[in-house]
């Protein structure tokens, strides 16, 4: 009995090896006529790139080409990394911290001189109604003009009744001139205010620093400072050749006092308070 059942057990295992032999021949012939390579890895693990999948060993010998089954190809992932935005370049710090450079900023004009006074060329007015081209004269002077004062009342439109206002004075020193330096500045209440006196006080100073005189319409009376007083109830127009005090105080030129009386001081207050109702050009 014993060797009954051993010869029947390798006559199972001859029939087994048989068909295992049949199956790998199979394999084969599938493989070479699809050119798929079978490879031992010696893994238990199936290759990642394709796979072949073989049908059970009792299938027909016949049929073992139709049970092999290859996996759809697949293209292998790339193996570099895929390209990443570029990345803005960035500066490598430096080993010491950059001094940050202030930006420049405009340098301030010099502060104008304590005082100043002009060289101008006096001549008093040549009659009763001529103020206002002789002060005009005055102050061209300054400038090196010496019209005589009949041009210069053509200009200014000067009758018997005199000159206008200010702006006709403003009009012709800048044409005389040759510039756009002069502007009218008109102080039309009964008094000149603060603000208004503080303004003539400027004007002068900026005018006297840059060289060119001041003619102002004034209108009434005033003091100067040696306690003259001066008296113009129709109007008259005079010229400021000067300043000090920062322009607190002002030197006038007036044209209708001939000889060496017809300079004298006066603060800047009480000429502002005598152009009003009138202006100044500057």
């Amino acid at each position: 009995m014993k060797h009954a059942i051993n010869g029947r057990f390798r006559t199972a295992m001859s029939g087994r090896r048989n068909r295992l032999a049949l199956a790998s021949a199979a394999v084969l012939a599938a493989a070479a006529s699809s050119g798929v390579v079978l490879a031992s890895t010696g893994s238990a693990e199936a290759p990642e790139t394709s796979t072949v999948a073989v049908a059970e060993l009792g299938a027909p010998a016949g049929q073992a080409g139709a049970a092999i089954a290859t996996a759809p190809e697949t293209t292998a992932p790339e193996t570099t990394a895929p390209a990443t935005p570029s990345e803005p370049a960035t500066t490598a710090p430096t080993t010491k911290a950059a001094k940050a450079t202030p930006a420049s900023t405009p340098s301030k004009p010099p502060a104008p001189p304590e005082s100043k006074l002009l060289d101008y060329e006096f001549q008093a007015q040549i009659n009763g109604w001529y103020c206002g081209p002789a002060a005009t004269r005055i102050a061209l002077t300054v400038r090196d003009k010496q019209p005589s004062q009949d041009a210069v009342a053509a200009d200014l439109g000067t009758t018997m009744s005199g000159t206008n206002s200010a702006e006709d004075t403003t009009r012709v020193l800048n044409k005389i001139t040759g510039t756009d330096f002069y502007r009218t500045t008109a102080i039309p209440g009964g008094a000149a205010t603060p603000a208004q006196m503080d303004r003539l006080q400027a004007d002068v100073v900026h005018a006297v620093t840059s060289g060119y005189a001041v003619v102002v319409n004034i209108a009434g009376s005033a003091t100067d400072l040696d306690g003259g007083w001066h008296s113009y109830p129709g109007g008259h127009y005079l010229t400021v050749v000067g300043y000090r005090d920062d322009g607190r105080t002002v030197k006038i030129a007036d044209p209708a006092i001939p000889g060496e009386d017809s300079n004298y001081w006066m603060t800047t207050i009480d000429l502002a308070n005598w152009a009003a109702t009138r202006g100044y050009s500057s």
